[in-house]
């Protein structure tokens, strides 16, 4: 069977562990600084193997070369956000882990595709990137999947509908600068627009963009996991299965949209070679510059990294 390894063993880590092997999608590495805490959560998922009836291995480890061989790898490990913490305020954390999981693909997993989970999402996908070595295309954050899902939930809470069918598209930088694209929405093929206000999109897009820090709030200690999990496992499934499924993600843009040599959410095709193609959509002048507004801020938070590398 195939492999994809996770780096980070916390919540998040675990739980795509535990939905990538128990949908038989691929064997799973699940690799973590605390000695035994990987290695007891994979046995205790492989425990689980024959009342859900997957064949799927699961190995856990404190060491980096678990992941060798891995066909995708995802990367989950970091400081979590703390109530009253946003994105940014992650940074300074999570380089320096960020930088080590890039190093280690490098040398224990060249040839794999990487979805990056950890925050500030769009720096730390670039930051993977600088140190991995690895090719634009097969390094890619995991971004709009979580945040359409977010407010996907609270459209189909409004109107009392199946979040299924509800297909939203969000561009721009994960989280509180995302700009959510109200006429690319639809509820099974009908405009979003047609279903309600405009003050109904703005109110149900703006608690999406807040729907980490809600979380957290609520939690008390700790931040989600279950939605960010399956985002990413989304994103694996697509790049195993070489579906070409058009997902927004943080891609690498070399002039797309205006922008360079950042990551940044956009529409992509994703593939077994990662990000087969980024879709440019038409935008109007408000988009574009709420959008010019979120890469900004990326930016700033890629020149604070840079010197950390």
């Amino acid at each position: 069977m195939r492999k994809v390894a996770i780096i980070g063993g916390g919540n998040v880590g675990a739980t795509a562990a535990w939905q990538i092997a128990s949908r038989d999608l691929a064997d799973v590495a699940l690799y973590d600084i605390l000695p035994g805490v990987p290695a007891g959560k994979a046995l205790d998922m492989s425990q689980a193997g024959p009342v859900f009836h997957f064949d799927a291995r699961v190995e856990g480890s404190d060491k980096l070369d678990v992941i060798r061989g891995a066909e995708v790898v995802v990367v989950t490990a970091g400081f979590p956000r703390k109530p009253g913490m946003d994105r940014m305020d992650l940074l300074k954390k999570n380089v320096e882990i960020a930088k080590s999981a890039g190093l280690a693909i490098k040398q224990h997993a060249p040839d794999a595709v990487v979805v990056v989970i950890t925050n500030p999402l769009d720096v730390m996908t670039w930051v993977v990137k600088e140190t991995s070595g690895l090719p634009k295309s097969r390094v890619v954050g995991m971004a709009g999947v979580l945040d359409c899902a977010r407010f996907a939930t609270f459209v189909g809470m409004e109107l009392r509908c199946s979040p299924k069918d509800v297909r939203p598209m969000i561009l721009g930088g994960h989280g509180d600068t995302m700009v959510p694209l109200a006429r690319y929405s639809t509820v099974n093929g009908v405009p979003l627009s047609e279903l309600m206000p405009a003050d109904a999109v703005a109110r149900l897009a703006d608690r999406a963009r807040n729907g980490g820090a809600e979380i957290v709030k609520l939690l008390g200690t700790g931040s989600a996991y279950y939605a960010p999990a399956a985002s990413a496992t989304l994103m694996v499934e697509a790049i195993l299965g070489d579906t070409g499924r058009i997902v927004p993600a943080s891609s690498y843009l070399t002039g797309e949209y205006g922008f360079k040599d950042i990551y940044l959410g956009v529409p992509v095709a994703l593939g077994k070679e990662g990000v087969r193609r980024v879709i440019e959509l038409p935008l109007d002048p408000a988009e574009k510059a709420s959008l010019a507004k979120s890469a900004e801020s990326v930016r700033t938070g890629i020149a604070e990294a840079k010197p950390m590398l």
